[in-house]
């Protein structure tokens, strides 16, 4: 079979991707109008939660900040429609963040090395493991200010804000805002091996698995942790370097002891006007997309999600930063390819911020592998299937 044309793949985007884009758009504003009634819910019951419509520029941590509030409004100005809490891993698996409220005036300090505690608060005789590079502790007094229930046992031990413990009092919360707001029909909590909630959500069209994950919203620094951008890059300009580190980054709470930092809306800008030199990146990312949801990672939980093949467009764009680079499609679009099968062949995927951690760690290396070969197919001969 001969390799695609032009008019395959715009055969292929009309056929396959906008169908998708109106299907996943659909899903977010259901699952999105849900989650906000359910987060309004435990917000009214509990103060150090705030509803998903308060995160990024609505967060009621920020509202004493006008300068930081004008900035961030500017900088969105005319840009696509974006909702800072929701990021679409794949059509059926979303994770949202639920910002905290009362958690202020952030600043990074030398932490103590040592704890010597369960997330139970029992004694241990070893010392907890330290975090991993996308991971760092956090201390309540890391913030000039902070509510006084950030102090209290339930989510802190000996100073420490626990991931752990904050997840079980917001998993409490959820199940019983569920109740409340009468959404058993709705949403359900799924059983988890782990502390993080989980929710099914029944819309219109299907099912979706979302993730809630408290976060503390830091929109005043950049971290240590994240040296970038890497030295002598022409991608992205230094102007929208300096746009994205002044947005900062979140912390989540998604495993026992540590906070996880999350650069989603570093993420969303470079994204945003990735085309302006009339370049075909995110026509490459959409396809890309779209074939991996088909053909060569489908199902509800993928081992390869959108959030992977964005930061293979990231690494791939400052590799080639140059305007004819991407002038021509194919060769584009292959290149792209070439990359995410090098990445998932060797079960290794830099995260583009904090460049120390695998995205594919922790990934189940049979299912990498089978990925792996389903592309190294699609590059022997590259053809986009429409049935």
């Amino acid at each position: 079979m001969k390799p695609f044309t032009d008019e395959d793949v715009e055969i292929y985007i009309q056929s396959k991707v906008e169908r998708r884009h109106y299907l996943v758009s659909k899903a977010v504003e259901e699952v999105q109008k849900i989650i906000q009634q359910l987060t309004a819910e435990i917000s009214y019951k509990a103060t150090r939660f705030q509803a998903i419509s308060n995160s990024g520029i609505h967060n009621e941590n920020i509202k004493d900040q006008p300068a930081l509030l004008a900035k961030w409004s500017a900088m969105l100005r005319g840009k696509r429609p974006f909702h800072p809490s929701i990021q679409v891993l794949a059509p059926s698996q979303f994770l949202i963040t639920v910002p905290l409220r009362g958690l202020t005036g952030y600043r990074e300090c030398q932490v103590r090395h040592w704890r010597y505690y369960t997330v139970h608060g029992a004694k241990l005789l070893s010392s907890v493991r330290d975090p991993e590079e996308l991971h760092q502790w956090l201390e309540v007094e890391q913030f000039s200010k902070s509510l006084q229930q950030w102090h209290e046992t339930d989510v802190n031990i000996e100073g420490d804000l626990v991931p752990a413990k904050v997840l079980i009092v917001f998993r409490e919360l959820v199940e019983k805002s569920i109740i409340s707001c009468n959404l058993s029909s709705k949403v359900t909590v799924l059983e988890s091996f782990s502390s993080v909630v989980r929710v099914a959500v029944e819309t219109s069209e299907s099912q979706v698995e979302v993730e809630l994950v408290p976060a503390v919203e830091i929109p005043t620094c950049w971290p240590e942790k994240a040296r970038w951008p890497r030295c002598l890059k022409r991608w992205p300009s230094q102007e929208k370097v300096q746009c994205i580190k002044s947005l900062g980054f979140d912390l989540l709470a998604r495993s026992n002891y540590h906070w996880q930092l999350c650069f989603s809306r570093a993420e969303h800008i470079l994204m945003e006007g990735l085309d302006e030199d009339g370049g075909c990146r995110m026509k490459c990312f959409r396809v890309m997309r779209q074939l991996k949801e088909d053909v060569w990672c489908a199902g509800n939980k993928p081992v390869i999600t959108a959030y992977h093949l964005q930061t293979v467009l990231f690494w791939t764009c400052e590799k080639y930063p140059r305007t004819k680079d991407w002038r021509c499609f194919p060769e584009a679009f292959l290149r792209l390819v070439q990359k995410l099968h090098k990445c998932v062949s060797q079960h290794f995927l830099k995260h583009y911020f904090v460049k120390n951690t695998n995205l594919l760690k922790y990934a189940n290396t049979s299912d990498l592998d089978l990925v792996a070969s389903k592309l190294a197919v699609f590059l022997e001969n590259p053809v986009f299937c429409l049935d």
